[in-house]
């Protein structure tokens, strides 16, 4: 892994897909910004997913410089409130409930590979 502090705007793409058509169906073509407006940090990622799925994450993941972006974004955070308030569109899934669903579908493919002895593709 890279920058373990790197702070991102993690959403659910199906709502962001909503907020998409959304904007679609405005009578007036505008820009908007879909966020969550919620910075969350990789090694807060890293930390709920890997709690959620029994393991400790400092066990399995390595930071790697090489992995380091020279002119790294910090801190990359939306502002979703022209959305909000002009196509009623705001995210429902939060961050917690986002990682736990992503963790629980990648476990029950690889529960259905074990039990149907398939190999699992990215």
């Amino acid at each position: 892994m890279g920058n373990l502090d790197a702070v991102r705007d993690w959403g659910y793409a199906p709502e962001y897909v909503e907020g998409m058509w959304r904007m679609l169906q405005a009578d007036t073509p505008r820009d908007y910004v879909l966020a969550t407006g919620v910075g969350i940090t990789v090694r807060e990622f890293l930390e709920i997913s890997f709690s959620h799925a029994g393991l400790d994450w400092k066990k399995y993941v390595k930071q790697d410089p090489r992995f380091l972006r020279p002119a790294e974004v910090d801190l990359l955070i939306g502002d979703p409130s022209k959305a909000k308030d002009a196509l009623g569109w705001k995210p429902e899934v939060d961050f917690r409930s986002l990682v736990t669903m992503m963790v629980d579908a990648d476990l029950a493919r690889y529960q259905e590979a074990a039990r149907t002895g398939r190999h699992v593709t990215q």
